[in-house]
């Protein structure tokens, strides 16, 4: 994956919700390029792969249960700054501490259920991308 581009989730809860439309269009409307993007669902062995460096947290357990209750949606976002930049557009990972105009102020609800995931680095997103999509996958 090239540097530039960013992986992300709508995780259960906000797809529960009906969020994905507006989730999506604040993404583009920041000026983020789709280049991927699937509704799919994390089996409770794929969620503890992907979340496999938060093994020894408390809170690992939950997040798996979380992420494996329901459909999420993947994405590959590109644009200039894309880490960087697609951070501050979710917000905080606690929504009450979250900027208004963030994902996460608008669409979070916890800091467990926080709607949306964004890679923190590169090397991440380029993991977490491959993770969820095969190269013919992404564009």
């Amino acid at each position: 994956m090239a540097a530039n581009r960013t992986f992300t989730m709508i995780k259960p809860d906000a797809v529960e919700k009906g969020h994905i439309g507006g989730i999506l269009n604040m993404i583009t409307e920041a000026g983020f390029k789709i280049v991927s993007l699937k509704l799919t669902q994390l089996t409770v062995a794929d969620a503890k792969a992907f979340y496999a460096v938060h093994a020894a947290r408390p809170f690992y357990g939950e997040l798996v249960q979380f992420m494996s209750r329901g459909p999420i949606v993947a994405a590959i976002l590109e644009k200039e700054n894309a880490i960087e930049d697609f951070r501050t557009l979710i917000g905080a990972t606690n929504p009450a501490e979250a900027a208004e105009g963030t994902i996460r102020k608008k669409y979070a609800t916890s800091i467990g259920e926080n709607a949306v995931h964004g890679s923190d680095s590169d090397e991440n997103a380029a993991i977490e991308g491959a993770f969820h999509f095969a190269g013919r996958e992404q564009f």
